[in-house]
Order: C-alpha cells, then structure tokens, then sequence
C-alpha cells in the first residue's frame, strides 16, 4: 500500500514512474505476473481524470509512430512473460529500471535521428517491456526527455502513450490467459488508494520545480528496483538467520 502510494503520487506529478516503482517490489512480493496484472487494473481508470485533460496538448506525430510499434510487439513481451521464469524475469526488470535512471540522472541526451524509424523502434522497446513487466516507460522517457519538447509536452505525450499501453497490455494479458480471479481482486481492492495518489500527485504539479520533481523520481524508482532485486532476498536471509528472526 505504501509502494502504491508514493508511485501514484509520482504518475500525477511527473507522467511517469509508477510502473517503475511498482513492478520490481510487486515482483519480489508476489510473482511478476501478478505485478503486471495488478498494474493493468490500477493504471487504468485512476489515471483518466489526469490523462484526458491533457491528450489534446499532446504531439500526436510524436506520440503515433511510438505507439505503432508498441502495438506490434506487446504481444511478444506477454509471450515472455509467461513463458520465463519469474527469477530471470525479476532480474530483467530490476536492471531494466536501474538502466534507465542511471541514464536519466546523468543528464545524457540522445542526439541522434528523431524520424520515423527510430520513433518506431523505441515504440518496440517500449511495448516488449510492457508486455514484460507493465513498465511501457524506460525506453519513451529517456527517447522523450532527452528531446528540446517542453516538459508539459513530454507529460502529456506520456500519459496519452500510457493510456493506450494499458488497452494494448490488457488486451494481451487476457488473451494469453494471465488474468485470474486472485490478480484481479488485489488490483481492485488497491484501485482507489492508487486512484487517490495520482489525483493527489495531479492537485501538486506546479508546486515545485521540474528539476524537483525529476529528483524525487528518480529516487524512488531507484530505491525501489535496488530493494526488488533477487539478490536482496539472498542477504536478508543471510540477517535472518544470523539474528535469529528469519519469518
């Protein structure tokens, strides 16, 4: 719950990070399959109020070509999804995030072609880690916020690509047979403290600086995947029961 809290007041703030905080600890808690579900349902309708308001500021020739390819390769990541093994999948996903923000927080920018065929290609990237891990984010942000957009823009380019990535992951899901009674119950019953979080992050952007917001990102998304990570079950372990307490 508290997981859920701060990455829904991240999403209303920065257009990102939920899924980047959420999946690794949903992982190492339950199984990544229950992660991706879960996130399907609470990124869904609790991101709408904050979403709608701003598709029409988003650059659609920006934001179509990546959700092209997106669409073309979510089906593949669903098919990895169910077929590896959760650890390896944990791994992935935890290094994936970390990947990322080292590149966002070292200030590089991609300075390369911003056409068609390179838009596509990250749109690829973006849907096979979501059909992953529901983490649509790390390939699109570093493409997007590496560009001259303005960040209002590169908001609203976010949540319009990840409005659709959840239609394109809950189609797939569904289809592949990784919905059941249990994912969907946990994703409900978490919905409206999500739901709160991002109206809560929403009410709160303008507050602060830019620059704030991308630190306090970027921070929880780090100590989130560094805390998720296999090798974390290992050295707790190892505390347990050197003290005695193992659980």
């Amino acid at each position: 719950a508290l997981t859920i809290t701060l990455a829904g007041v991240v999403r209303g703030l920065s257009g990102f990070g939920s899924g980047l905080i959420i999946a690794p600890v949903a992982a190492a808690l339950y199984d990544p399959v229950t992660a991706v579900a879960m996130l399907v349902v609470i990124d869904s309708l609790p991101t709408l109020p904050v979403t709608l308001p701003v598709v029409k500021l988003a650059r659609w020739r920006e934001v179509l070509p990546v959700l092209a390819g997106m669409a073309l390769l979510v089906p593949l990541g669903v098919y990895i999804l169910k077929h590896t093994d959760a650890m390896i999948l944990r791994w992935i996903i935890c290094i994936a995030i970390l990947i990322c923000v080292t590149i966002l927080w070292s200030g590089w920018r991609y300075r390369g072609s911003r056409g068609l065929p390179i838009s596509f290609a990250i749109g690829g990237l973006s849907g096979l880690l979501s059909g992953i891990a529901a983490l649509p984010g790390p390939p699109v942000v570093i493409y997007w916020m590496a560009s001259s957009l303005p960040s209002g823009i590169i908001r609203a380019n976010l949540l319009t690509l990840f409005l659709f990535s959840e239609i394109f992951s809950a189609a797939n899901l569904w289809a592949a047979g990784l919905f059941n009674r249990e994912r969907l119950l946990l994703g409900l019953v978490l919905t409206p403290l999500y739901a709160l979080s991002v109206y809560l992050g929403g009410r709160l952007y303008g507050a602060a600086s830019e620059a704030a917001y991308r630190r306090l990102a970027l921070t929880l998304v780090a100590a989130a995947a560094l805390l998720a990570l296999p090798v974390t079950d290992i050295l707790l372990g190892i505390l347990f029961r050197t003290t005695g307490n193992a659980p």
